[in-house]
């Protein structure tokens, strides 16, 4: 069996995805308590306990759900769709220390966003994400220029599948990457157009292409988070962040409401280049479904703490940085796979 570092990972023959790979632990470790272990760092100058951020989807993150996330030290992305905060804006809501309204850190915005919101956002130190499928596209970049030069502000771009660009969107004055192009649960947009790679190959790819050449800027991983042990292998990989859509979606927080269909509780889930958000018949890269109701999102977040927590302390790991270095993976075969999943 091989066991890989991430760089040779990085060079093997096929593109891979999170079912593909394990961790491995190779040294004795340490550890007495998860209580011991920190996962506590820093993204885009804002200080989170858990390096989790939501997609901005209008069935995923509303302002509840991130001032929610706010309040647990993860970050949540209002959806470009969002009408409140022209509302929070107009009224004068009280903000907090940071000049945010209610805790919330970031909001999407789209290339065709109105200039007084931006304003408003770059006045009151919001992260502002430019909510688009493809960064690799001019009028992404000159949008991302437009806003770096006229405001003091942290931007998010995305998506793209590989480190090829990556330079470009630095130049441009990206502070992060959402890195996956058709990774998403609801996404069909490597089936409608045939572009995108695993989630695995992507994020090492970005990864690599930053450190050799010596780039500035973060990465979330975007696409294909199904468990907590997903979220540890992204930042194993070389994540930043991990970018959570389904697993967030059904909870309490999200918008949209509580529906009883054959005695059970479901809520409504759908991609941003899906028919309901579009709400015109152009090309769709995005499904709907419904997703059993899950509760509280404090619930989520405290099960990707501990499996993340747990998965370093099996790694000798103190911090995700320390995970990051002493990363050691295997590819599974698809029996290997089958054979970890709980058998019902």
């Amino acid at each position: 069996m091989k066991v890989y570092t991430k760089e040779e990972l990085n060079n093997y023959e096929l593109s891979l995805t999170y079912d593909d790979i394990s961790l491995l632990p190779t040294e004795v470790s340490q550890i007495k308590s998860r209580t011991d272990i920190t996962i506590k760092s820093e993204f885009l100058g804002v200080k989170i306990s858990i390096p989790v951020i939501s997609s901005p989807m209008d069935t995923v993150t509303g302002i509840t759900m991130a001032s929610e996330l706010s309040s647990l030290g993860a970050i949540g992305i209002v959806n470009r769709f969002d009408s409140s905060l022209k509302e929070i804006f107009s009224n004068h809501k009280v903000v907090n220390s940071d000049n945010n309204v209610n805790g919330i850190k970031a909001v999407s915005i789209g290339l065709n966003s109105e200039e007084e919101l931006i304003e408003k956002l770059a006045e009151r130190k919001f992260i502002i994400c430019i909510d688009t499928a493809n960064a690799n596209n001019s009028s992404v970049l000159k949008k991302c220029e437009q806003i770096k030069k006229k405001y003091d502000v942290k931007i998010i771009v995305g998506n793209i599948a590989s480190g090829s660009t990556l330079k470009s969107l630095v130049d441009a004055g990206a502070d992060a990457v959402r890195v996956g192009i058709g990774g998403g649960s609801v996404c069909t947009t490597s089936v409608q157009t045939g572009i995108g790679i695993g989630q695995v190959s992507s994020i090492l790819d970005v990864y690599f292409t930053r450190k050799e050449q010596r780039l500035k800027i973060a990465l979330i991983a975007d696409g294909g988070i199904k468990s907590a042990g997903d979220v540890v292998k992204a930042i194993a990989l070389g994540s930043d962040m991990v970018m959570l859509g389904r697993m967030l979606a059904g909870t309490k927080e999200t918008p949209g409401e509580v529906i009883k269909y054959n005695d059970q509780l479901w809520k409504k889930y759908r991609g941003s280049a899906s028919f309901g958000v579009k709400m015109k018949s152009e090309f769709i890269e995005g499904e709907e479904t419904m997703v059993p109701y899950k509760g509280p999102v404090k619930n989520v977040i405290n099960s990707i703490s501990d499996g993340l927590k747990s998965a370093m302390s099996y790694m000798n790991c103190l911090s995700l940085e320390e995970l990051q270095e002493k990363a050691k993976f295997v590819v599974l075969s698809n029996s290997s796979y089958i054979e970890r999943l709980p058998k019902k």
